[in-house]
C-alpha cells in the first residue's frame, strides 16, 4: 500500500503543480473551494473510476451517470465570496465572452484527473513489463523493445484523434443517450468477439488455448488495436473493451489481451489525464480544492488494483460474455430511469 500511495503521489503531483492557473492567472493555494464536493462524493467517484477503468464496461460512461446522480453537472457560473463571477478563462479580445467557472467543468476535469490513481495501480502491478520496455529502449532487452514499439504504435492513433477532436467530443458526445447506445453496441461487439475467439480456438465451451506472447505481436496488429481504441472516445464504449477485443482479433488469448490493454491504457490514460490537468486542472482545484482530488485518486488506485487482478483471472476462465450481459442490463436500466 505504501508503494501504491507513493506512485500515486508522483503521478499526480507534477501535472497538478503545473496546472495552477485559471484564466491565465495563478490560483492561490489557500483559496476556499468554490463548490462543495463531499467526502462521500469523492469516494463514490474514486470507486467508480477504479472499478470501471480497466473492466470492459466504460469508465467514462459510468462517471457521466455518477456525476448526474450526484448533481455535479450544473452549468451555472460560480461566484466568489464577494459575489463576483469566477473565470476559467477571462474575457479577452479573442474570447469576448470568456469561459466561466462551473461545477460541471470542475467535475468533468475531476473524473479525468483521478485516473492517475488507476495509472499508479497499473505501474505497480506491471512494473516488470515497464522495466523490460525501458531496457529495450536502452538496447538491452529485445523482447522489451518489441513490446515498447507495439505499445507506442497502438497509442498513436488515439493520441492524434484525441488531440484534434477532444473539444468536439466533450461538447457533443457526453450524454446519457450516447452512453446507452455505446453500451448496447459494445455488448454486441463483445458477443461477436467471444464467439470468434472460441470458434478459432476450436473449443466452444472452454477458454481459448494460449495465443501469441505480447512481444510477438506484429506492428500491424498493434496498429489495428490502436485504431479500435479510437472508437472508445465515444462515451460508454470502453477503451478496455475495444483493446481487449482488438487483442482477440490479433491472436492474443484473453489474459494477454487484458495485459496489453493495461499497458496501452497506462500510456493513453497518462497522456489524457496530463492533458486535461494542464487545460483545466487549476479550475478543478479552485472548484473543489486539493483534499478531495487526492482522496478520489487514492480510492481509484486501490479499487483499480483489485479490479485489474480480478479481470485477468476472470477472462482467462470465462471470457467477455458476462461483461456484455452487464452492459445490456445497464443500458436497459438507464433507459428506464432517464427516458421512461
Amino acid at each position: 500500500m505504501r508503494k501504491l500511495v507513493l506512485a500515486l503521489a508522483i503521478a499526480l503531483a507534477a501535472p497538478l503543480l503545473n496546472a495552477q492557473s485559471v484564466g491565465g492567472e495563478s490560483v492561490p493555494p489557500d483559496v476556499s473551494p468554490a463548490a462543495e464536493l463531499s467526502v462521500v462524493d469523492a469516494i463514490v467517484l474514486g470507486m467508480v473510476e477504479g472499478v470501471t477503468e480497466f473492466l470492459p464496461i466504460s469508465s467514462t460512461g459510468h462517471l457521466i451517470i455518477a456525476t448526474r446522480f450526484l448533481h455535479l453537472e450544473s452549468d451555472k457560473p460560480l461566484t466568489g465570496r464577494d459575489g463576483r463571477p469566477l473565470w476559467h478563462r477571462k474575457p479577452s479580445p479573442t474570447h469576448p465572452q470568456g469561459e466561466p467557472l462551473t461545477l460541471k467543468l470542475g467535475a468533468d476535469t475531476y473524473t479525468v484527473v483521478i485516473q492517475f490513481g488507476a495509472i499508479a495501480a497499473v505501474a505497480l502491478l506491471y512494473w516488470s513489463q515497464f522495466m523490460a520496455m525501458l531496457r529495450g529502449l536502452l538496447g538491452r532487452d529485445p523482447a522489451g523493445r518489441r513490446l515498447l514499439i507495439n505499445v507506442t504504435i497502438a497509442f498513436l492513433p488515439a493520441a492524434v484523434i484525441g488531440l484534434l477532436a477532444h473539444r468536439w467530443i466533450s461538447d457533443h458526445l457526453f450524454s446519457v443517450g450516447n452512453v446507452i447506445i455505446a453500451q448496447v453496441a459494445g455488448a454486441g461487439l463483445m458477443f461477436y468477439a467471444e464467439w470468434w475467439r472460441r470458434r478459432r480456438a476450436g473449443a466452444p465451451a472452454t477458454p481459448a488455448s494460449a495465443g501469441h506472447a505480447l512481444d510477438d505481436l506484429t506492428p500491424a496488429a498493434a496498429a489495428g488495436i490502436g485504431v479500435l481504441q479510437c472508437f472508445a472516445m465515444w462515451p460508454g464504449t470502453s477503451r478496455s473493451m475495444m483493446t481487449i477485443v482488438g487483442g482477440y482479433f490479433a491472436g492474443l488469448d484473453p489474459r494477454r489481451s487484458a495485459e496489453f490493454s493495461f499497458l496501452l491504457g497506462f500510456v493513453t490514460l497518462t497522456a489524457a489525464s496530463a492533458f486535461k490537468t494542464y487545460k483545466s486542472g487549476g479550475a478543478m482545484i479552485q472548484v473543489f480544492g486539493w483534499p478531495h482530488v487526492l482522496l478520489g485518486a487514492v480510492v481509484a488506485a486501490v479499487t483499480a488494483a483489485l479490479c485489474v487482478r480480478f479481470l485477468v483471472h476472470w477472462l482467462a476462465r470465462h471470457g467477455l460474455a458476462a461483461f456484455a450481459w452487464y452492459r445490456i442490463v445497464t443500458a436497459a436500466a438507464l433507459a428506464i430511469v432517464f427516458y421512461l
